[in-house]
């Protein structure tokens, strides 16, 4: 009998250690399942950028609807500015992310519109050779960030 006890209480702690591993992944999972709100924005900010050669100053210009009608499950609003798509977390999002942003700066190859955009997710390394447009607003926690992200 005492054997049975010592081993439950082993399989007690190690399951009281795992438990904080799970609550971790619930906002992340939610950033990620949020994210084809901004492929929308990229599409449009990307397009934008081709015909014009510069970055569109807001949603109007990139021929997005105004940032509080781009939402989700989890999203209040999708927003351009400069050409960084910020992506601000609110309805059904977890306390932990709920009102703070996530942003997606473009990065280009200057006076060459015929390479593609690429996208540096919050504070990641800026591509060599490019440049990137908008600021960087992320307060998200690093630890809810996707990994493209980290």
């Amino acid at each position: 009998m005492l054997e049975i006890v010592v081993v439950m209480a082993i399989i007690a702690v190690l399951a009281l250690m795992t438990i904080p591993m799970f609550y971790a992944r619930i906002p992340r999972a939610q950033v990620e399942e949020s994210l084809p709100l901004a492929d929308i924005a990229k599409r449009a900010v990307a397009a934008y950028y081709a015909q014009s050669g510069a970055l569109p100053a807001n949603n109007e210009a990139a021929g997005l609807p105004e940032a509080k009608k781009i939402i989700g499950n989890y999203v209040t609003a999708v927003t351009v500015t400069d050409g960084a798509i910020n992506m601000t977390f609110g309805n059904g999002s977890n306390a932990k992310i709920n009102g703070k942003r996530i942003t997606w700066r473009p990065a280009i190859v200057q006076d060459t519109r015929v390479v593609p955009v690429a996208w540096v997710c919050a504070g990641r390394k800026i591509p060599d050779g490019m440049a990137v447009g908008g600021v960087n607003v992320t307060d998200v926690p690093p630890d809810s960030l996707p990994m493209e992200c980290r």
